[in-house]
């Protein structure tokens, strides 16, 4: 692992205040400093609710994707936007991502101050001002790396526009987005559409065509054979662009796609590309991967359909206290619309701390049925052994939610030491 990184430096961040959660009385320790004592998230003075990342799952889940991108032969860009941690992104590159994907610009300037040199905006970029920022980028590293999405001739004007106006030295690659249907999110509806953009590229001197993408996990309705047959039009695209000589200035052809739902769609249709005229890098951004979860990507993960590729591990678990129990069928505990992802799915109550033993047992009979935004509402069977003062150990659904509610997250070991912390910039 390469030495004196820039997400080392988080390393030397104070912890205070600021940061849910952490012990009270290591006020004032570096983040590095708390991290070598090990304590134990339920004795060590932790206060809840707090967020806890699985190291060995966290570990598991990296290289899963190391191994299923190696296998089918893919590149591989993480969604960045899933997690927003400088250390994570560090992790991902080491287990053989290519670089990291961006949704904005605020996200692409976070990844250049922690030193990512590949960087994939799956987006359109139309913003004067991130431009400039760009421009500057490039001329001054060389090594950048950095390709975004267009999807319309107006864009490409206003990207050359600005771009101009930057006095850029170098043009910005660009991928022409096919949209994922008629009612979908972004993207260029038809094939010809598609052209009309390419045309408007090849026309400045500002922007380099480079590939083609989009993003499968909009196809309306979708089903394995709508995904893939949305799919071959992208590949086709390409192909019928690269027989066209659209990519002439370019060094490599990227084809990219694979959210978390589909990769396995993607990885079956990218292995039929047929050979182009310059190497082909395809390139997959599922980023969900990285913690898992224990709804949406948990239902939704390729490897339900494919087992004989692995299973991701949900990373994740929000532990909060049991502060009110009204009545034998209801209890509250101190965790919320603050703490807890909520938009897709509730938390899954999943196990429970006793305040006096320290025993943990299963949450038998206990549903979270709301949040409010600092109680978990609870629904108790007669059988439910839950007290005031235990800890409740929570699953969370869609981990896009999950890591932008909390700026320092522990990283826990199985026996409950934690290890590291995770920083996230949302």
């Amino acid at each position: 692992m390469p030495a004196d990184r820039p997400a080392d430096r988080l390393r030397d961040e104070r912890v205070d205040h600021r940061f849910k959660a952490l012990p009270p009385d290591a006020e004032g320790l570096t983040v590095g400093e708390l991290a070598a004592e090990r304590r134990n998230l339920f004795t060590g003075g932790f206060t809840t609710p707090v967020l806890a990342l699985s190291a060995e799952r966290l570990e598991h889940n990296l290289r899963l994707l190391e191994e299923y991108t190696r296998r089918h032969d893919l590149a591989f860009a993480p969604h960045g936007k899933t997690s927003m941690s400088p250390q994570l992104f560090d992790r991902q590159l080491d287990h053989g991502a290519w670089g990291i994907t961006a949704a904005v610009p605020h996200q692409a300037r976070v990844y250049r101050a922690y030193g990512i040199r590949r960087i994939f905006l799956a987006n359109e970029l139309v913003d004067a001002a991130a431009l400039r920022w760009l421009a500057r980028e490039l001329a001054g590293d060389p090594e950048l790396r950095f390709i975004c999405y267009v999807d319309s001739v107006r864009g490409v004007g206003l990207m050359d526009e600005a771009l101009r106006a930057a006095d850029a030295t170098r043009p910005v690659d660009v991928v022409i987005e096919l949209g994922a249907g008629d009612g979908a999110r972004t993207g260029a509806r038809t094939e010809a559409d598609c052209t009309a953009v390419a045309d408007a590229v090849a026309a400045v001197d500002t922007l380099r065509l480079v590939g083609v993408a989009g993003y499968e996990g909009e196809v309306p309705e979708a089903t394995a054979d709508r995904v893939r047959t949305w799919l071959n039009r992208l590949t086709s695209l390409a192909a019928d662009f690269d027989k066209a000589g659209r990519f002439t200035d370019a060094d490599e052809i990227v084809i990219s796609a694979g959210g978390s739902a589909w990769f396995d769609v993607v990885a079956d249709t990218f292995a039929t590309v047929p050979q182009l005229s310059l190497p082909t890098l395809k390139l997959l951004r599922s980023g969900a991967y990285v913690s898992h979860d224990d709804g949406q990507y948990r239902r939704l993960t390729p490897f339900n359909r494919i087992p004989d590729e692995g299973a991701l591990q949900p990373a994740f678990r929000l532990w909060s206290q049991v502060v009110s129990r009204p009545t034998p069928e209801q209890a509250f505990t101190n965790a919320g619309k603050r703490d807890a992802a909520y938009d897709l799915d509730l938390p899954e109550a999943q196990a429970v701390r006793d305040a006096r033993t320290g025993e943990v047992r299963e949450a038998a009979g206990i549903t979270v049925t709301g949040l409010s935004d600092q109680h978990a509402w609870l629904r108790t069977e007669t059988h439910a052994d839950l007290n005031v003062g235990d800890w409740l150990g929570m699953g969370l659904s869609h981990p896009c939610t999950s890591f932008d509610k909390w700026q320092l997250i522990p990283v826990v070991e199985a026996d409950g030491t934690v290890v590291d912390f995770v920083r996230t910039f949302f």
